[in-house]
Formats: C-alpha cells, structure tokens, sequence
C-alpha cells in the first residue's frame, strides 16, 4: 500500500507537474508548511519571498504576462491574505492569471477566537467573501481529500477565458494531514453550449464586414498578448490593409516601427488614432474591450463607426461582438479574405504631441524617454508605473521588438511594477526595465531588495519629480494650485538605494545623456540597477484630460502625399471632464 504523504506535498507535486517553477510570497505560521514542501521539490519550484503580498502578487502577475503562464503566489492568513487584495484585483481586471494559495487557521479553531480567524463565525468575517469579487474561482480547502480535485478547478478556472486569478484558502490542519498520494480527476466545467443562433449570425455579419471594409482601424489590445495572436494580427492586419492602434497596456502587441502602425489610443494616446478612426469604415478591436482609458477622445469618431469586437467578453461600445479564442478567430477571419497583403492608406504616424512647457527645475521627461530608448534592448520587457512619468512613457518610447510592455491599467495601482519586474525578470532571465516615479518608489520600491536577493535582472529607473506630480498636476489644472501635501521635500533616492544595499549598480544621472550611459553599463552587467534622474514637477504629461486645444491641434506632417485631408481639430465632447488617473 503506498504511504501516505503530507496534502502540502501532494500540491507541490502537482504545481510542478503543471511547470510551475516560481512560488512568490512572504511565509508565516499558516503556510509554512506548504512553504516546506516547495523546499522538498528538489530545487524543481523556487519560492521568491517579496517584502509585501501585494508585490508578490504583482510578481506573480508579472512573470505570467512575460511567459503566459500561471503565476503563483502563497501567503499566510490575517494581513497577509488581506494584502493581496489590490494585486488580485489587477489581476482579475486585466485578465492575467494568477493561483493565490493563501494560508489560514486551523479548522478546529474556526469561532473560538483565533488569532487571525476569518471563518465567518463568531463574528469573524469569512476570507472566501473577501476575495470572492475578485477571483474567477474561490474556496475553502476544508476536505485533504478533495484538495487536489480543488486544486485542479482552480487551475483551470484561472486560465480559461476569460482568465484571471483563482484562489484557495487552506487552513493549516489541512495542509499537514496526510494522504495517500494519488492522480487527482482533471477539472470539469459545463460544456459550452453551442452558438446561439444570434452568435453564428454576429459572426456572419462580422465577416461580411471585414469582407467589404475598405478603410480599417485595428484596435489590439492585451489580449492579443495573452493569447499568443501577434503573428495572426499582422496577417489580417495585412489582408485587410488596415492602420493598428493600441491600447495603452498592450504596445508591444504590434511592431511599432511598422508603416501601418498608428499610435496608442485613447487617454495617453496619438492625435493620428483619432484621425484614422474618423476616415475608416470600420473599427476592428481585437483583445480589448476598449473601456475608458482607451477610448478616452475616440466616442465622436466611434458613433459614427462600425465596430467589430475579438474578444472573449462583449466590448464597452456598441458593436458586432464576436466572443471566442482570440487567436483562432484571427486565423479563421484572415482566411476569409484575400492572401495578399495590402498597404494601408497613407497618415501621419504616432506623432507625439507637442511638447509642453517646462522649467521648474530637473530634466524633462521627454529627454528621460529619448535617453531610455536609446539605452533599451530590443529583447528587453518594459513595465511602467502610473503618474506622470509613466504617461509619458507611454506616450513616447516605442515598444521593443522582442519584449513586453506592460502597463497594469486594470485597477492603475501605484507601485506595480517593483513586483511585476521582477517576476517577469526571474521567469524569463531577461533585462527588465522598471520605469516608475518617487512616488511609486515610496510605496513598493523596498521590493529592490527581492532584486538584490535573488540576483533578478531589473534595472529600475526612478524618474523624481519630488512629489505626486500626476496629482499635483490635476490640482493645478482643474482646482487652480496643487494641494500643498502633493510635493515632497526633496530625496536623493539613489544616495539611499546605495547606502542600503552595497553591491547595487546605483547611479544619480544628472541629465539625459547620462542616464543613457548609466542604462548602457546596466545592461551590461548581471542583476539589479538603480537609476534616478530628477525630472521637472511643472512638466504637463500627454494626457488627454491635461491637455487644451491649443496643445492638440497641431496638424502632423504625414508620411506621405495623397492622403485625404485629416480633421486635427478636436470635438468639444472630446475635451470634456476624462474620469481617469
């Protein structure tokens, strides 16, 4: 008879059967044990510990947006289960995902005053109520003897569409009862039903539509990443002779050096989106429901636009919805249409915006962006943080050729991209750009120390405007003078990373050229480095809800003669209040 193991070594053996090789999260009494069990799996599954669960949890997201594989994070109960909640709900509203394997008390202490109870009884609140909102599955792991069908449920549930993270709440009894090791049954779901007949017509129409447009704006976003679609957009792309616009979090989807490449849509995005969109027939969105940070300018243009969606859950506009794999549907639409690539009309590009002014002290962001281009190698992965710094980022580095550009928009939570880096660094063994502010800094920038440990290849990059400069910004535009606590008294931040950690690459650049340099001996080197640059706290981003008509109706020159003249001006509904940021 085979001898009975501990549950906790059931599971590890599982994860690592479904090439699970990367465990993030901060131990404790409640998940030691499964904790021990990783350790049991010969050096098959690392676990990475964070200095918060919200960056392991964004590590976690991070390593499963850079390979497309589930990422795995496992804390302990009371505030640790609790702090991982805005890292789940990033992953939940970007579709990414992500198993949370989360520790709690032992059943036999359930209403009994336990320290960190969160059964639901006794006045306890129940955990599975916590993240229930959050997760595309979530329960409690009550039975050692359905864990692994459990377990297996989650999985699945994680990653079909639409994805995003599954929890399971293990109390600490359970984890250490033992089992007789086994095969568990694979997960089952309801079989889908079969299309609708509304469906089959929808994707009928949608055909026919692709079919007859003559002028097409393709809209991708990170779905198309998720789904591994790139080479399948371009193919129809190519077929239907269309411009590709992006979404903000998913530049990388598209070659931005392409002559159909457009720009990035909405709130951070290209004046020439816009323009393109008012001179097609038709709006194909492929991976992307276009909610309001990418559609920020394009309603007018849209309303009077077709619009068919490839998506596995209904679009935010009015139009043709077509749910389903993305990438098969890609395949299945290109192979409706003619074989033969053809060029797209002629138009402007992605034309930054005019520069805005600046002058109260500190390098522009611009000149930061154009130093970090000319540092970025092309297989390198980019994550930028929200603020200031990160629109412009957004707005004016191009993607790199053979790395992602991630930018977590789902719930925009500062701080992201210290954990998120560094999971896709470890997963992927690549140069990984962390571009974020002080402010982002001050909140999860302590996570520097996780790349020291273990050695990740993150270079971080700490634009310092010395305050909530996104912040301050709004208040000076929309309440006439930033609020006095949005600006900081000054730090030097590097001077703090390198008292704190020596062996750390750190440099204070001075200005753009510096920082390139800095940039270039980074990539040089294994591991973490750290570089500031002091930027202007004046400088306005290319964000659409800061910005006037006078700095967006410069026409750009376009790429070529022969177009139809594009109408720069924009709408009065197209300056209003954007409820972003």
């Amino acid at each position: 008879m085979t001898a009975r193991i501990r549950l906790v070594d059931q599971l590890a053996g599982e994860l690592a059967a479904h090439g699970v090789r990367q465990v993030f999260g901060v131990g404790g009494a409640n998940i030691e044990d499964l904790y021990d069990a990783f350790l049991g799996t010969g050096g098959v599954i690392r676990t990475v510990v964070a200095k918060h669960e919200f960056a392991a949890a964004t590590m976690a997201d991070g390593q499963a947006r850079a390979t497309g594989r589930i990422g795995v994070v496992a804390v302990t109960s009371g505030g640790g289960a609790t702090n991982l909640v805005s890292g789940l709900a990033e992953a939940y509203a970007s579709r990414v995902p992500v198993l949370a394997l989360v520790g709690q008390p032992p059943t036999t202490s359930r209403g009994r005053g336990a320290f960190q109870d969160a059964s639901g009884r006794a006045g306890s609140f129940d955990m599975r109520e916590l993240f229930a909102p959050v997760s595309r599955f979530c329960a409690w792991a009550d039975d050692p003897q359905a864990v692994p069908e459990l377990l297996q449920q989650a999985l699945a549930a994680a990653e079909r569409a639409p994805r995003g993270p599954a929890v399971l709440l293990l109390p600490k009894d359970v984890q250490q009862a033992l089992v007789r090791p086994r095969r568990p049954a694979p997960a089952t779901f309801p079989a889908p039903p079969a299309p609708a007949p509304a469906a089959a017509a929808a994707r009928r129409r949608a055909a026919e539509l692709l079919r007859g447009a003559r002028t097409v704006l393709v809209i991708a976003g990170e779905g198309v990443a998720a789904a591994g679609a790139r080479t399948e957009l371009a193919e129809l792309a190519g077929r239907l002779g269309a411009w590709v616009a992006v979404t903000p979090d998913a530049k990388d989807v598209f070659r931005n050096d392409d002559p159909r490449f457009a720009g990035v849509a909405g709130v951070m995005g290209h004046q020439n989106v816009v323009d393109c969109l008012r001179r097609a027939d038709l709006c194909l969105l492929v991976g992307t429901r276009l909610p309001d940070v990418a559609r920020a300018g394009l309603d007018a243009a849209l309303s009077g636009t077709p619009v068919v969606c490839i998506d596995p859950e209904p679009p935010f506009v009015p139009g043709t919805a077509v749910p389903g794999e993305v990438r098969a549907t890609l395949r299945e639409f290109a192979e409706d249409l003619p074989a033969h690539p053809r060029p797209a009309p002629d138009h402007a590009g992605p034309v930054p915006r005019p520069a805005p002014e600046h002058g109260r002290g500190g390098t522009s962001c611009r000149a930061a962006v154009a130093a970090i281009e000319a540092a970025l190698p092309p297989e390198a992965h980019v994550f930028v943080d929200a603020g200031n710094a990160g629109a412009s980022v957004i707005h004016l580095l191009p993607a790199p050729a053979e790395g992602r550009f991630v930018v977590a928009v789902g719930m925009g939570g500062m701080g992201y991209t210290f954990g998120a880096g560094i999971g896709a660094a470890l997963a992927t063994g690549r140069r990984t750009y962390v571009i974020a502010g002080d402010g982002s800094f001050f909140m999860h920038g302590m996570e520097v120390h996780t790349a020291v440990e273990y050695q990740a290849p993150v270079t971080f990059v700490i634009l310092n405007n010395n305050g909530h400069a996104m912040c301050a910004t709004r208040e000076r535009i929309f309440l006439g003078a930033p609020h006095p606590s949005s600006r900081f008294r000054p730090a030097d931040l590097a001077a703090g990373a390198a008292a704190m950690f020596p062996g750390l690459a750190v440099t204070r650049a001075e200005d753009g050229p510096r920082l390139r340099r800095a940039l270039l001996h980074a990539n040089t080197r294994g591991g973490p480095a750290f570089v500031t640059l002091d930027v202007d706290p004046a400088e306005t981003p290319p964000f659409l809800p800061f910005l006037t008509p006078a700095t967006t109706a410069t026409p750009p020159t376009p790429i070529s003669a022969g177009t139809e003249p594009a109408q720069h001006e924009e709408t009065a509904d197209e300056f209003g209040p954007v409820h972003v940021g």
